[in-house]
């Protein structure tokens, strides 16, 4: 039965690609096909292509009023490069069954692929009941004992159950409420439903607002995100991928049960390439679809080109930032293979706590105290601008509090004097401020930093890597190491000329390779070479927030030992009951540094983190782990 493509993307299963189809009612141009602007603009009657995956290509938005789209909203369309962080609001709708989330909603091997939903009513399984509003996280969609089902995870009283799920379960099924925040390419790529528009809160903007934007200036409301899909197709006698805008006024019928598919090319993605097993590489493919780039090696991978695919593997990288005070900041992927030496530069330290952090056993952490704080106890010291510290240990000390005394957590350090030390402590909660004093002149490989240091780390260049033909960090002006992070890579060569080899990226490099039936001549790779890879600022966000994750958050800091804090007069009506209950001691707000607005207790409250995870408070006492200024009252 003939549909419009468009028809046929929102009834397509992802797991059912490719597909092939013969296009019933065709576009026509001047020729049988021709592309414009990378987008295939005519197709004829009884033409065959083969469907082998499709993307959002773009998005048309409209601004949401109460979650409707405002009828005198004017439509703006949205390239998915679009600047900016945004929040999604859980869909109303209910699904009616696990098929329906497994057929509109992606399920995948990544952090984005694991959506949450609830049941208003309770599932007994075999062994297990889930309770209404649960949470279900679902992991994967496989075929488990001869029937497709989702692998799900319960967590209940801090435990995990795995559980599965059948596609035939019905029920009524809500999304919950997500609290993380994501580029508009990550909302297009994995939270946007089929047939479903996708409703997302701007949370913040990652440029200056300007004239070109299609959205009204300092707007921070919602949108209604429609998709236009863009179809990934392979051609009977053609190499290259075509992309089709799935608005293109066609028919199509599919006719994949009754055509030989192995007629056409098979295209693999580099996430493809990876998932095979070691033992099937080295590998020679073809490239169809290389990446955008003039940067060494991605100019050298261009369509048709033949590259051999050594092998497969993790490697550790150091994220890196210049130091600019501007907002201009380039940021850095640095192999550990990097060639170039680096000299220390001063590090600044905006609390006690944060010289606890970076203190080592190999040397004395020297500082230059920049702020003044007076200490509430005579026990504890009181520092003035320009006082010089050697930093020691952390340790408890004991102080008057309120009458009583009261160990809390110090730290001990040496005040540097004319001609004599001092030994003083400085309370842990300290706020102030303390730039390095660097005395060390060596200079060091960066491996040696990550082994003997504790990131960040600030350094800079003082002999680049000659085995880079520019190398763009000799340029910078400072860099701050920020940390590690390991990533997935492939080891390519030229297949005609391999003088080289480079390390390609397999997650952040959009590529697609056809393999090639023939032996590999040689099985030892040539000469690996350096690359830096300067990524944008949405990939660096992106690789914090989501490296932060599998990282064990810093101790809490103590609280500092004052009188409480006034506390906010607030209206009872809109607080949660959790706020109202007498029992609970402390909220939790869970923050991202790339949130700098949030909404508590009917107060917006703006938030400068000192860390990247988290805030407490009691409502007495704060801890020095972030600041907050009100800024707008709401209701």
């Amino acid at each position: 039965m003939a549909s419009t493509l468009e028809k046929f993307i929102h009834s397509l299963d992802l797991r059912a690609l490719p597909r092939v189809l013969q296009i019933q009612s065709g576009f026509y141009g001047q020729d049988s096909v021709y592309e414009m602007f990378g987008n295939e603009c005519s197709l004829s009657t009884e033409e065959v292509i083969k469907v082998i995956g499709f993307k959002i290509n773009k998005l048309i938005a409209s601004i949401c009023e109460n979650n409707e789209v405002s009828q005198f909203s004017a439509k703006v369309e949205l390239p998915l490069n679009f600047p900016g962080l945004y929040k999604v609001v859980a869909d109303k709708t209910p699904y009616v069954s696990i098929e329906e989330i497994a057929r509109k909603v992606s399920i995948g091997p990544t952090r984005f692929g694991h959506p949450c939903f609830y049941s208003t009513e309770d599932i007994k399984l075999a062994n297990f009941t889930i309770k209404h509003n649960e949470q279900i996280t679902f992991n994967s969609v496989e075929e488990v004992h001869g029937t497709m089902a989702v692998n799900c995870v319960v967590v209940r009283n801090n435990q995990s159950h795995s559980l599965t799920l059948p596609l035939s379960q019905e029920g009524e099924f809500y999304e919950c409420e997500d609290d993380q925040i994501y580029t508009l390419k990550e909302i297009a790529e994995w939270k946007i439903p089929k047939c479903r528009h996708r409703i997302v809160k701007l949370s913040n903007t990652l440029h200056m607002w300007d004239s070109s934007s299609p959205l009204p200036e300092n707007f921070d409301g919602c949108l209604i995100l429609m998709p236009v899909y863009e179809v990934q197709a392979v051609m009977k006698f053609r190499k290259d991928i075509v992309h089709i805008l799935s608005d293109l006024d066609v028919e199509v019928k599919d006719v994949t049960d009754c055509y030989d598919t192995s007629s056409f090319l098979q295209p693999f993605s580099l996430e493809d390439i990876f998932e095979r097993t070691s033992k099937e590489f080295p590998m020679i493919a073809e490239i169809m679809e290389g990446p955008s780039g003039s940067q060494k090696p991605y100019k050298l991978l261009s369509a048709g080109k033949e590259i051999v695919i050594h092998k497969k593997y993790q490697a550790a990288r150091v994220l890196a930032s210049e130091i600019r005070s501007d907002s201009s900041k380039k940021r850095y992927l640095i192999p550990m293979s990097y060639k170039g030496k680096f000299k220390r530069r001063p590090r600044e330290f905006p609390t006690a706590y944060d010289l606890e952090i970076a203190r080592s056993e190999k040397e004395h952490l020297h500082v230059v105290a920049t702020k003044a704080f007076t200490s509430p106890h005579k026990e504890l010291f009181s520092v003035s601008v320009g006082d010089q510290f050697l930093v020691q240990q952390r340790q408890t000390s004991e102080v008057l509090y309120e009458g009583r005394k009261r160990l809390i957590d110090v730290l001990a350090c040496e005040q540097i004097l004319i001609d004599s030390y001092k030994k003083v402590l400085l309370p842990m909660y300290m706020e102030g401020g303390f730039v390095e004093v660097i005395h060390d002149k060596k200079q060091y490989h960066l491996s040696e930093i990550c082994k003997e240091f504790h990131l960040p780390f600030n350094v800079k260049v003082s002999v680049r890597d000659l085995s880079i033909e520019k190398d763009v960090l000799a340029a910078a002006p400072g860099l701050q190491f920020e940390e590690e992070i390991t990533d997935s890579y492939l080891l390519i060569s030229s297949a005609s000329s391999p003088v080289e080899s480079w390390e390609i990226p397999v997650y952040r490099l959009s590529m697609l390779v056809h393999l090639l039936s023939k032996d590999v001549q040689t099985v030892v790779p040539p000469v690996t070479r350096t690359t830096v890879e300067e990524i944008s600022e949405e990939e660096y966000y992106m690789l914090r927030r989501y490296e932060n994750l599998t990282l064990h958050p810093p101790p809490r800091p103590p609280k500092k030992p004052t009188a409480p804090s006034p506390t906010f007069a607030v209206p009872k009506e809109g607080v949660s009951d959790m706020l109202q209950a007498p029992k609970v001691r402390y909220h939790v707000l869970s923050l991202n540094a790339l949130q700098p607005q949030v909404m508590f207790c009917g107060f917006k409250v703006s938030i400068s983190l000192l860390y990247p995870y988290g805030m407490y408070t009691d409502g007495s006492q704060l801890p020095v782990i972030g600041k907050l200024a009100i800024t707008d009252r709401k209701g």
